[in-house]
């Protein structure tokens, strides 16, 4: 597939537009480990509110301050209160945060979940200003699930005129390997915005292509 070769550029935006914006991307601000969190710690103990102060909106801010000061003023009362109060301004913040997303809180997550690869790989690839492992792991995805619908629908193609049966056997895989091709184009082109939608801050959800054989149009 000498054409397989020209969707590199193109492979990284789309998988990473279609996987950040999933539910692992808004998982990831929940948990103890998550950007929100960690630097909610550091603002503690630096006693600087305005670390944290970007991650939530500006309608909001005066309660996060609020907040702040009450945890800074209990934490130092001992070991207990300090891991109480902490608790409370985490678990406050974060709700904050994913409602400026369209999203509930459900409460923190423990660190160490699994986020699959894209999620750790996106935040590695900001880190060490090297975003070449991450489009590594991101072209490897397209070009395999790409490959997979275009095989099995050219390979009933072959065989679509043979009888009736065949015929619809080909429309079967024809038509998710077009739906697939399309969400990633659809993905790679629409800008995601933050706190737009209920999903990713904005990006909207597609349905997985359900296997050959399975579609309903």
């Amino acid at each position: 597939m000498s054409g397989m070769a020209r969707l590199g550029g193109l492979a990284a935006a789309i998988i990473l537009l279609t996987w950040i914006s999933a539910g692992s991307a808004l998982a990831h601000c929940d948990t103890m480990d998550g950007p929100v969190v960690i630097l909610a710690k550091k603002a503690l103990e630096k006693g600087d509110v305005t670390l944290i102060l970007p991650w939530v909106a500006k309608e909001k801010e005066g309660g996060i301050r609020e907040a702040f000061d009450l945890t800074s003023a209990v934490r130092g009362r001992g070991a207990k209160e300090k891991e109480l109060a902490d608790r409370y301004f985490f678990e406050t913040l974060v709700r904050v945060h994913r409602e400026a997303e369209g999203a509930p809180f459900t409460g923190l997550k423990p660190a160490g979940l699994d986020l699959g690869p894209a999620i750790p790989a996106a935040d590695k690839a900001l880190e060490t200003g090297n975003p070449k492992p991450m489009l590594a792991l991101i072209e490897e995805k397209i070009h395999e699930g790409i490959h997979r619908y275009y095989v099995e629908a050219m390979e009933r193609k072959k065989h679509a005129g043979e009888s009736m049966e065949a015929g619809r056997e080909y429309v079967q895989a024809y038509v998710p390997y077009l739906h697939f091709v399309e969400r990633l184009y659809v993905d790679a082109t629409t800008p995601i915005a933050h706190g737009a939608g209920d999903v990713g801050g904005g990006s909207r959800r597609h349905p997985e292509p359900a296997p050959a054989g399975k579609h309903a149009h």
